[in-house]
């Protein structure tokens, strides 16, 4: 996800202790089924797509697309990830981050469909690395971006094909995205950023 707009604690972000949830666990699996769906119609089937999410939440929710593009489709998706961090254009102004891990699915993404998969679209800057990295693998025949949620604020020209929900907000505001495999529940949360986490 972009920047520092995604953790689970106040502490870790600054946020504050008056987050109000956006959607459940109800309202996440909805909006994945529809995604699915988007997919497979968009895609006229889903035989050559790849999910490719972007750690940490992308990749949990990659895999859930995946379950879900099965159910309909019968067919297994393959899905991995995608790491970015040496592919950011803020490395020399934040401190050293620890490398992800990349994980293609099959033979690789020559010719395929890749469907990279973020839990919040914000600037951009994470999708265009995504896009760097993801050419020094392989030349896919097309890209889309899923994401969960789109908070605006773009500064780059870049749009998701797939939106599990536009949430319009100002730069004050933290969105925080929290999912079982990590945070132990589903939920999308709204609040206001503290001075001390608006001004990193």
């Amino acid at each position: 996800m972009d920047t520092q707009h995604n953790r689970t604690t106040a502490r870790e972000t600054g946020q504050s202790d008056d987050m109000r949830p956006v959607l459940d666990a109800q309202d996440i699996a909805r909006v994945l089924t529809r995604i699915a769906h988007e997919i497979v119609e968009r895609a006229k089937g889903a035989d050559d797509v790849v999910l490719l999410g972007i750690p940490t939440r992308g990749v949990y929710l990659a895999r859930r697309l995946a379950a879900k593009l099965e159910e309909i489709t019968g067919a297994k998706i393959p899905v991995g990830s995608l790491d970015i961090t040496m592919y950011r254009d803020d490395l020399r102004m934040k401190p050293a981050r620890a490398i992800g891990r990349t994980e293609i699915p099959g033979d690789d993404i020559d010719g395929r469909l890749v469907v990279l998969v973020d839990d919040v679209l914000f600037s951009g800057r994470t999708i265009r690395a995504a896009l760097d990295a993801l050419g020094d693998i392989g030349r896919p025949r097309a890209v889309q971006l899923a994401v969960l949620v789109d908070r605006g604020h773009r500064e780059l020209p870049i749009r998701a094909d797939y939106v599990g929900k536009n949430l319009p907000t100002s730069l004050r505001e933290n969105v925080s995205v929290q999912l079982q495999e990590e945070d132990g529940r589903d939920a999308v949360l709204l609040g206001q950023r503290t001075d001390r986490a608006a001004g990193q």
